[in-house]
């Protein structure tokens, strides 16, 4: 299986790594820095090099035997390299970073609306959350407070706890329809200091005043007990 450098830091940029398996799926790799789709965070795009040439990296996702890179529209395996070739990745860090940011801002949202997670997509532009909650929470004092804790530059950390501590503490899982990453006997925590602490295997910044400013959007009805909030990043403040 890959090794899962993104894990550990989410800064590294590039890594250099071997390849593992070539098929029409995408390209695997002994180790990555590219983060795989899942827990509705999109998987990173870049460029992978290699002796003979380079390639386009459009997607990252889960495959059987480990990350697949998945190549460009037209790219030729024929031209790739070869199973036991060295290659090097590098991640399109503008957008990897900005999903850093939205995805940490969505913990600070979930630290602020009580109530479960039972959806959420991160984006470049905009994201989303959904709550099982009854009533729509007050758009304006929920942005002044979420853009406090941004100002506020909290640190954020990860740490590690086994499969077992996180089944005897449910209560640390706040998504309904997203369990974190299960399989390896471990689970990643990522703590937002003073603020939150849950399981989530997506990509942080480092501190909440990275994030910069942001604004909640529409608050939707999506049912009888469910809220959609959307969050945008504030170009104008």
């Amino acid at each position: 299986m890959t090794e899962e450098l993104f894990r550990e830091d989410s800064y590294l940029k590039n890594c250099t790594a071997v390849v593992t398996a070539v098929s029409e799926e995408g390209i695997v790799l002994d180790k990555t820095v590219f983060y795989p789709s899942g827990g509705g965070q999109p998987g990173d795009s870049g460029l992978m090099t290699f002796l003979s040439g380079e390639v386009s990296i459009v997607d990252t996702r889960k495959g059987e035997n480990g990350i697949l890179h998945v190549l460009e529209e037209g790219a030729s395996v024929q031209n790739m390299p070869s199973v036991g070739d060295e290659v090097t990745v590098n991640l399109d860090w503008d957008r990897r970073h900005i999903l850093m940011r939205m995805h940490t801002c969505m913990h600070l949202v979930c630290a602020l609306v009580e109530g479960d997670v039972t959806g959420g997509q991160v984006g470049e532009a905009k994201s989303r959350l959904d709550f099982n909650i009854p009533e729509k929470p007050d758009k304006v004092a929920l942005g002044e407070a979420l853009n406090k804790l941004i100002n506020e530059d909290h640190a954020l950390n990860h740490s590690w706890i086994t499969e077992d501590e996180l089944d005897a503490n449910p209560d640390l899982v706040r998504t309904m329809s997203v369990q974190p990453p299960r399989g390896s006997g471990r689970i990643r925590m990522i703590k937002i200091a003073d603020v939150d602490l849950q399981p989530c295997g997506g990509t942080h910044v480092k501190s909440t005043g990275e994030i910069g400013p942001v604004r909640i959007g529409k608050i939707e009805n999506k049912g009888k007990q469910n809220r959609r909030i959307n969050i945008l990043f504030d170009e104008k403040a």
